[in-house]
């Protein structure tokens, strides 16, 4: 079991605050939260001068070698900081013909993202509870027993960091990787990108914020221009806006659907989607809003995508923490394959999933979870010799790697599947409640 599922058992699923369906919990109205609660929002107020500045930074197209990307242009604040095309990938370099190798993903909900580590303690432990442990029927030592087994457990698992494979523990390294990288902005080196902001119309902010020396500093103005594009993501509400249906429902000022409530429960249940053994559904212990994540890596098998141009070399693999974006993990061949836990706030607004942007809507994905062990065939691509090509984006030797156990993947070839067609659909009426800007008269 992987330690994330564990911990979701005991701290959101068991525990839950707001009345997922596995817990006994009393009844009101029809899709009312019977149990709600106080969600802790982040504090908004005007943007500093940092912040401003790296706004002016985030929108600036001309630090690109083609005078037409931005950070925004691949982040589009109109599509939750994700990418606004319908292709798997951006186009970038000096013609904006160079493709990328990865999904955009989005820079919604990062404030509170743990930097990368194996082995420290998982947050999600807070969720812990001892005393409603043993209130459903846990003894005080057996609950204990368990925490602890759990946090030894979580020990041994990757989690955190930015990007899909967590080479980057700072807004400050997210921001200046795609700015320098030939297939995105391709800015070109330091000095190129510093000489362009010395020109920018935004220029007298790092004068007036780290004195005219930073401009004959390159490496000093560089840091802070990277620094001020992280304040903004941090500083800007709508990167973190928290405004979602399930967010009022959690707070008890709206009731969900039918088929949302049908979702929900399915969303939950670990013998049907199992999605919140990994999407943690539930508010910190001190109140914020839950994240829909549990920081942690997986290796799912996704198939390969042949749109991407990097996929025509056959020899090519793309394997997240091991590499070959990633350098640093490259002997640590145990995690070949991993990939980010993304967030699912918003998801529904998405136009690719996956790392290699190989789905183009939720319903493929649900169905990759659904048949991607009962039913291979209607997953992967057939051979030459027709035989179905199941796990064709993972090479064979971290084959051990790929997540079998956690259901829905603890099923074989030609058990039934655990979600019906109607177990799908609910669970998509579900995601839809977090997307953000619900208004209660929609």
């Amino acid at each position: 079991m992987r330690p994330g599922h564990l911990l979701w058992l005991l701290g959101a699923g068991l525990l839950t605050l707001a009345g997922a369906g596995l817990a006994a919990q009393p009844q009101g109205l029809p899709g009312e939260n019977p149990n709600p609660i106080h969600l802790v929002r982040p504090r908004v107020a005007p943007l500093s001068a940092m912040a401003q500045l790296g706004r002016h930074i985030f929108y600036d197209a001309n630090l690109s070698s083609s005078g037409r990307r931005s950070c925004a242009s691949c982040h589009s604040p109109q599509h939750a900081y994700g990418p606004p095309n319908d292709g798997p990938i951006m186009l970038g370099g000096a013609k904006l013909s160079s493709q990328g190798v990865r999904a955009v993903p989005s820079l919604e909900y990062l404030e509170r993202q743990p930097p990368f580590s194996i082995g420290p303690d998982n947050p999600e432990l807070e969720n812990v509870n001892l005393a409603q442990m043993a209130a459903l029927g846990q003894t005080a030592a057996r609950a204990q027993k368990i925490a602890t087994s759990a946090q030894a457990t979580a020990n041994i698992v990757p989690q955190g960091g930015l990007f899909w494979d967590g080479r980057a523990n700072t807004f400050q390294d997210q921001a200046i990787m795609p700015l320098l990288d030939a297939r995105e902005m391709d800015g070109g080196d330091i000095a190129t990108v510093v000489a362009k902001l010395r020109q920018a119309s935004y220029s007298q902010f790092f004068a007036e914020l780290f004195g005219p020396g930073v401009f004959d500093n390159p490496r000093l103005m560089i840091a802070e221009a990277m620094f001020a594009v992280g304040r903004y993501q941090v500083e800007e509400p709508s990167f973190h806006p928290y405004t979602s249906k399930y967010d009022d429902w959690l707070e008890g000022k709206t009731r969900l659907s039918a088929a949302e409530m049908r979702g929900y429960n399915l969303f939950n249940d670990p013998k049907k989607a199992n999605c919140g053994g990994c999407h943690l559904d539930q508010p910190s212990r001190d109140g914020l809003p839950p994240l829909f994540t549990d920081h942690q890596y997986e290796a799912l098998a996704g198939p390969r995508n042949v749109a991407l141009a990097v996929n025509k070399d056959p020899d090519y693999f793309d394997l997240g923490i091991c590499g070959p974006i990633r350098t640093d993990m490259a002997t640590q061949t145990q995690y070949c394959g991993m990939f980010l836990t993304p967030t699912l706030r918003n998801a529904a607004t998405r136009r690719v999933f996956f790392h290699n942007g190989v789905f183009q809507t939720l319903q493929q994905v649900l169905d990759f979870y659904n048949f991607r062990d009962t039913d291979p065939q209607k997953v992967y691509p057939r051979g030459p010799d027709g035989t179905v090509r199941k796990y064709d984006d993972v090479p064979a030797r971290f084959a051990a790697n790929i997540d079998v156990a956690d259901p829905p993947f603890d099923r074989h070839f030609g058990e039934t599947p655990a979600m019906t067609a109607q177990d799908e659909s609910d669970i998509i009426a579900f995601l839809q409640t977090l997307t953000d800007g619900y208004k209660p008269d929609q």
